[in-house]
């Protein structure tokens, strides 16, 4: 499973970075995250507001920060 947390390192960017650690360490998993900044591999996404979220390169969030839980159902 590929993880990665999309945003400039915006305080929002972080707590989604702290909140993705926290679902993972929750469900017992042991994946890294990859933590993108460069603005022209975010846009590649087609994110235009982060921060926002990648699993297995598919944008499941963008522009807020999901609940723990949230995050849990977008890595099962």
């Amino acid at each position: 499973m590929k993880i990665q947390v999309l945003g400039t390192g915006c305080p929002k960017c972080k707590k989604l970075a702290e909140a993705v650690e926290l679902a993972i360490k929750e469900l017992g998993l042991d994946y890294g995250i990859e933590k993108i900044t460069n603005i022209n591999q975010i846009m590649a996404f087609g994110v235009m507001v982060t921060p926002a979220l990648v699993v297995n390169g598919r944008v499941v969030s963008s522009g807020k920060i999901p609940t723990t839980e949230a995050i849990k159902e977008f890595l099962k």
